[in-house]
């Protein structure tokens, strides 16, 4: 196996445990808000999903900045044993303000895939492969949600909500030690990194300007629907945590489906096409999942909402890495993803309070009609071709 197919399978396992245990713990926002056991209103719900992303955003700055000097592997190390530490922590927290401590702790430890992760595997996969290699990646991601939002449901109905987060606890440890061990022997040090100054960080983001207003519909989409879809589903239409679980793991198992579908039909349709199908597809079902009148409907929209919306997701990052030179990647998807982090913070805490004030279903409505305008967006200039590597 060569050291570029070991980079992928490793950088999977990576992404699979880091997003599975991103949503495992807001899945059990609902059922602690349900039984007024430490969150009282949706608020809190917006406090704690905002204050998490923006922990990650600034650990993901300083992952970027402490990889200079330690290696990948090391760092994906911490990431998996923090994770899993307090993931257990989590399950023992006894009021509001410790779930927000530990929580946001839990994000610090979350903070490195999506930087580090990403860069490793676009630098080791040329030009040509990078779309298949980013779909991959991506609906590895995607199917540990899928396996998490369909277990957490179950799990926490009929045991409690302290049971999954020590269930996924163990799982990512095993995936994590799984990760760690197919690239223990590769080395990662890289003498083309540029040092990571200002001029560096700037230079990096010209590159990858026009691809922003992308990233930034993408992350708030993400951090709605996986802390608010739920609550909708379980507190609008009154369907059960365990059901509830399915339907978002349906959502993803979607998601999941059209990302590893993303090389083939890149190199049929093109990528721009692809992108912008992606872009209307999920803006037109957002308005669908929050005009929803009963339960049948809204499901419908969650779905055709996951077929589209995870076509953006590779789509952008095959973009970016394209974009930009070899040792700019770990700035350059540290930017992109910071990006998402601050527009899910954003969308996440204007979503607690919009849903206090209008109902569950208002922010979905909000970002549906966001979508429509970013839509357009890109629908008037053609985006350009990306310039290859240095």
């Amino acid at each position: 196996m060569t050291k570029e197919r070991h980079i992928l399978i490793s950088a999977s396992l990576f992404h699979a445990l880091n997003d599975a245990a991103t949503v495992a713990v807001p899945m059990i926002f609902p059922l602690l808000y349900s039984q007024h056991l430490f969150i009282r209103n949706y608020s809190q719900i917006g406090v704690l999903s905002n204050l998490g992303l923006l922990t990650t955003f600034f650990f993901q700055i300083l992952v970027v900045q402490a990889s200079k000097k330690v290696e990948y592997k090391c760092l994906l190390c911490l990431s998996f044993l923090g994770i899993s530490l307090t993931l257990i922590l989590i399950s023992w927290a006894a009021g509001f303000a410790a779930l927000l401590f530990l929580y946001l702790l839990f994000r610090a430890f979350d903070s490195f895939y999506h930087t580090l992760g990403l860069a490793w595997v676009s630098r080791s996969h040329p030009s040509k492969g990078i779309d298949l290699a980013m779909g991959v990646q991506s609906g590895s991601g995607n199917f540990g949600v899928f396996l998490a939002f369909i277990s957490v449901g179950y799990l926490a109905q009929r045991f409690g909500w302290r049971v999954p987060l020590q269930s996924w606890s163990a799982v990512c440890l095993v995936l994590g030690l799984t990760s760690f061990f197919i690239i223990r022997k590769i080395s990662f040090a890289s003498d083309d990194l540029d040092l990571l100054d200002w001029t560096s960080w700037r230079e990096t983001v010209r590159r990858i300007r026009v691809y922003l207003a992308g990233f930034v519909f993408a992350g708030a989409c993400w951090s709605m629907t996986v802390y608010f879809a739920p609550s909708l589903f379980h507190h609008r239409f009154h369907i059960s945590m365990g059901k509830t679980g399915v339907f978002m793991a349906f959502w993803i198992g979607l998601g999941t489906f059209m990302t590893y579908l993303f090389g083939s039909l890149s190199r049929k349709l093109g990528r721009s096409r692809v992108y912008k199908l992606g872009f209307g597809g999920a803006s037109f079902s957002l308005l669908i999942l929050g005009l929803a009148p009963k339960p049948g409907l809204a499901v419908f929209g969650l779905f055709s909402f996951g077929t589209f919306l995870f076509l953006i997701y590779p789509a952008l990052q095959s973009y970016v890495g394209n974009a930009v030179p070899f040792r700019n990647q770990a700035q350059a998807f540290s930017v992109v993803s910071n990006i998402q982090m601050i527009s899910g913070a954003a969308a996440s805490l204007a979503a607690g309070f919009l849903s206090d004030q209008f109902g569950i279903s208002s922010p979905f409505l909000f970002m549906g009609c966001l979508g429509a305008a970013a839509t357009l967006f890109y629908a008037l200039p053609r985006l350009p071709a990306a310039k290859p590597k240095a």
